[in-house]
């Protein structure tokens, strides 16, 4: 609701800025040059062959991928200074436009404009121009001029890149030749027989059997000598029984040491046989058995002494042979390292040549598919659409322009209305005038509103008024605070309007009300009721005039005026007189009301004497007018020279633009009477000396002493 107040606020700065940029954008389409457009349309297609001697596929691929940044290479090449060079030679644009090349390739750039298709592999190449039949024959030349340099530039980049394979061919052969003849004098100095793709031995195998063979026996013969000195050693540490049954477990010829093993063992279950049957130990069969036994145990040491000794043999005989074996492995390790060193040479020449061989017949292969590809027709760009002549001019898009103008100034006038609004610093609220000047506001006058007493009927405006009077009498601390200054911040915000509408509305609520016209600058109070203004305030400031001389009776009931007078030449000098203190204090006696109407307060002295001299002081502001700050300063220009400020009055508010203030005023005209005569009974701020005055003359009349108290 707040941004729409603003724009309905706004709404003259909106349209001005609407309609000013609106005819900008209408007089600049209408004065643009025609343009023309043709358009030509082409397919792009993969980069030509590019040769690739090492690759999987046969040795050529596509080339280039189709990316982004090829379409855009593509796009920067029609427009290449080299492409609209052929172009304008084709279309012969310096003698049709009698401009030199550098001209016509600027006006070129400037013409031709190339646009993707999205999704495909197409590019429109669009040329404006003020003359239907140049666009296209520039467009046709440009088309023709790029598929002319694509198929010149495909062409030598595959040449160049065919002429490096045959060099790169030769290169390799002569690497083959190289390595061939190494391997040549490698088979002559060692012998080798040359094989194709299998392994050549150059030990023979059977040297190297052997060479093999002799390691094997002497690792066999020390693990055997590593054995035979185990068993002895066990044969000399072990006890009689463990002795007895490891020897029994040897596996060596002539061992009889299991045999007497076995007797002992036999021996001795048939004796506990015996024992079993109850046979003593003394018994003939008992001892035969010991005594048998005891033999074979014997025995069996003895075989095992004789096979420490075999074992001893056989030891002395396996490290002879150990030693013999090295000596025979030794004195064939130099010639194996040779022999090993001579054929790893061999084979790495071998593989070297095979290697270099295998490919140079594959670059041949290869060279022979580019040579047979680069002879088959292709095309790298495919016209599909030649251009034509327009039959009507693409530039300028008038409608486009007048929308983009509506647009554009409808968002400027928002925009400017919005920033005027953050800079506008006036009061434009009940709350702005509460929060920066710590006063209430008395009430809201309406814009347009007239003067009261002249207007037929009973006016719903005036129902303000009544609101003003009633605040008044609510925000006044002291019942005998009867006398008011009406001040402004400016001149032409309604003061006097307002004290004028306020005295009529007070006067028909019964109160005895006197109007006093202070304002010596520009006195305006009797133009509203059509009363000469030669005689008045200043007139009994300055001289000994009678009080009843200078105050008026208007028309209308219980409402008094004072007119201001001859003007002077010092009116603060007047106003700041004691007699003028007199004057308040003797009429405030008098009248329920005084309301005395001052000059601007910024502009001069005399307000601000005023209101140092009445009892009470309302600001009257017009809404939107004066800054924040101007308004502070009025109200601290009436508290200077010991003012009290009652209120503010919100005067010329348009309620129908500002929404804020329609349900403040809305209830004017709803509640406003109709036919009935507004209740007089008095409601008098101070008691009266003496009865109401009841005129009934149709003008202006001097009240006699009795009116007047």
């Amino acid at each position: 609701m707040d941004y729409w107040q603003v724009l309905k606020n706004r709404y003259g700065v909106i349209l001005l800025t609407f309609l000013l940029v609106f005819m900008t954008a209408a007089v600049i389409t209408s004065i643009m040059p025609e343009k023309y457009e043709s358009t030509s349309v082409v397919q792009v297609h993969p980069s030509t062959i590019a040769i690739a001697p090492f690759g999987p596929d046969g040795g050529v691929n596509p080339g280039a991928q189709m990316t982004a940044q090829y379409m855009q290479n593509e796009f920067e090449t029609i427009i290449a200074p080299e492409t609209l060079v052929l172009a304008a030679r084709k279309a012969k644009l310096e003698t049709l436009w009698t401009m030199s090349m550098d001209e016509v390739i600027i006006n070129l750039k400037n013409m031709v404009e190339t646009v993707p298709r999205r999704g495909t592999d197409f590019i429109e190449i669009n040329v404006r121009h003020s003359k239907a039949s140049d666009a296209k024959a520039v467009a046709v030349a440009v088309a023709e001029a790029y598929i002319e340099r694509r198929k010149s530039t495909e062409e030598e980049r595959a040449l160049k890149a065919l002429d490096a394979l045959d060099n790169e061919l030769i290169a390799q052969s002569d690497l083959v030749q190289d390595h061939r003849k190494e391997l040549t004098v490698l088979i002559q100095q060692y012998g080798i027989p040359y094989v194709e793709g299998g392994r050549s031995n150059l030990m023979g195998m059977s040297e190297q059997s052997m060479f093999q063979s002799a390691r094997q026996k002497l690792a066999n013969f020390e693990t055997q000598a590593d054995q035979i000195e185990i068993q002895i050693k066990k044969l000399f540490d072990l006890s009689n029984e463990e002795l007895i049954s490891y020897a029994a477990g040897l596996d060596l010829p002539l061992n009889q040491v299991t045999a007497y093993a076995n007797q002992n063992r036999a021996a001795l279950d048939t004796k506990l046989d015996l024992a079993a049957q109850g046979l003593g130990a003394k018994h003939p069969d008992m001892v035969t058995m010991d005594q048998r036994a005891a033999s074979a145990m014997k025995k069996a040491h003895e075989e095992v002494v004789s096979l420490r000794a075999v074992l001893q043999t056989k030891l002395e005989l396996v490290e002879r042979q150990v030693i013999k074996m090295r000596e025979m492995v030794d004195n064939r390790k130099e010639d194996a390292i040779s022999l090993s060193l001579k054929q790893s040479t061999y084979t790495q020449a071998k593989e070297q040549y095979e290697q270099a061989r295998a490919m140079l017949s594959s670059m041949k292969i290869k060279q022979q598919m580019a040579r047979v590809l680069l002879k088959m027709p292709r095309d790298p760009i495919t016209l599909h659409e030649r251009p034509k002549k327009a039959n009507a001019p693409v530039f300028p898009n008038f409608t486009m322009n007048l929308l983009l103008g509506a647009g554009v100034g409808l968002i400027f006038g928002i925009g400017i209305a919005f920033m005027l609004e953050h800079l506008d610093t006036s009061v434009k609220s009940l709350e702005d005038v509460e929060r920066y000047l710590q006063v209430p506001v008395l009430a809201v006058i309406p814009k347009d509103v007239g003067v009261l007493h002249k207007q037929s009927g009973m006016s719903p405006d005036a129902e303000a008024y009544r609101i003003l009077r009633t605040n008044i009498e609510f925000n006044r601390k002291n019942p005998d605070d009867n006398s008011i200054t009406v001040v402004s911040g400016g001149a032409g915000e309604g003061k006097s309007t307002t004290l004028v509408n306020l005295a009529y509305v007070c006067a028909q609520g019964g109160y005895t009300t006197l109007m006093i016209d202070a304002d010596l600058r520009r006195p305006r109070l009797h133009t509203f009721f059509d009363i000469n203004n030669s005689v008045g305030l200043t007139n009994y400031l300055t001289t000994d005039i009678a009080l009843e001389d200078v105050i008026l009776q208007t028309p209308v009931d219980n409402l008094y005026f004072m007119p201001s007078g001859i003007l002077p030449a010092d009116a603060a000098g007047i106003l700041n007189s004691r007699r003028m203190s007199e004057l308040l204090q003797d009429v405030k006696q008098r009248f329920d009301l005084v309301l005395v109407d001052s000059p601007p307060i910024l502009g001069v002295s005399d307000a601000a004497v005023l209101a140092s001299e009445v009892d009470l002081t309302m600001v009257v502001v017009q809404h939107r007018k004066l800054p924040r700050n101007m308004l502070m300063r009025v109200k601290q220009a009436v508290e200077n020279v010991g003012g009290q400020v009652i209120g503010v009055v919100l005067n010329n508010v348009d309620v129908r633009s500002d929404s804020q203030y329609q349900y403040y005023t809305s209830y004017y005209t709803y509640y406003a009477p109709s036919n009935m005569k507004e209740n007089r009974t008095p409601q008098a701020m101070t008691v009266h000396q003496s009865g109401e005055a009841e005129a009934e003359s149709s003008g202006p009349s001097k009240p006699s002493n009795e009116d007047l108290y």
